[in-house]
């Protein structure tokens, strides 16, 4: 079983539409950032997290043929507005792709993408079906069970959706504010993987500071920030971090 990070930048990439790089030095190709989304791979499915406005791109490099299940983490467009591109696993697969989101996502998706979820004609058939997250999830990986929680954090005035897959991984791309009831959950971990969008306190996401406090709070074995803005160049970056803490860079694959 394989965890694939799709994308690790923030909400504009890196660079951003208009060529900026920030701090970043572009001839470094792990500063160049597509928008956050990962990829749980098992020997049965791959199941999606979130569908970044660069989906697309990102199926693309690692040439995805199949797509089983949508996980989403929240509502906001750098997590959602490349939902579309699901069409082309539909059309191959004849059917629904079963897409999950808590409520405030669901209702977004539904507002926003009306036409993916309601079949207009024969020539436009509905290709998403969509489902309500619960918080246990399930796959298979050569027969045996693989357990996907879903635990709620807050990401600034919204509210976020991190996975752990199989009590080993934990995937936390928006984060501002992780409940007390549910360190539990995010102990024992091989691998965090956590948001960190720059140097300076943001209000809707952890930054250095924060991400680290957080590692130091659950010692996972190993330690991956992403949702990285144009502030934090890879190299230097990595030069800051604890021997156990590295910074994501697209298409970085971990083998569960």
């Amino acid at each position: 079983m394989k965890f694939i990070i799709l994308g690790c930048g923030s909400s504009m990439g890196v660079p951003r539409p208009d060529g900026f790089f920030g701090n970043c030095d572009p001839n470094n190709k792990k500063n160049h950032r597509t928008r956050c989304s990962a990829l749980i791979k098992t020997s049965d499915e791959n199941i999606l997290i979130d569908t970044s406005p660069d989906l697309r791109q990102q199926l693309l490099r690692h040439k995805i043929k199949k797509i089983s299940k949508v996980f989403y983490s929240h509502m906001h467009g750098d997590q959602t507005h490349g939902i579309n591109d699901l069409r082309s696993f539909f059309i191959n697969s004849k059917k629904q792709i079963e897409v999950y989101a808590d409520k405030y996502t669901s209702k977004y998706l539904l507002n926003t993408f009306s036409y993916i979820f309601k079949s207009n004609s024969k020539e436009y058939p509905a290709t998403l079906k969509l489902n309500k997250l619960p918080k246990n999830l399930f796959t298979k990986n050569n027969f045996k069970k693989i357990s996907i929680r879903s635990i709620m954090v807050e990401h600034g005035k919204v509210m976020s959706n991190c996975f752990i897959i199989d009590k080993k991984l934990a995937y936390i791309s928006d984060v501002s504010k992780i409940y007390d009831k549910d360190n539990k959950y995010l102990k024992n971990l091989k691998y965090l993987i956590i948001d960190c969008l720059g140097y300076k306190f943001h209000y809707s996401h952890f930054n250095l500071e924060t991400s680290l406090a957080v590692v130091k709070r659950f010692k996972p074995k190993k330690a991956i920030l992403t949702n990285l803005s144009p502030v934090l160049d890879y190299k230097e970056l990595k030069k800051k971090l604890p021997k156990n803490v590295i910074p994501a860079h697209d298409g970085l694959i971990i083998n569960l």
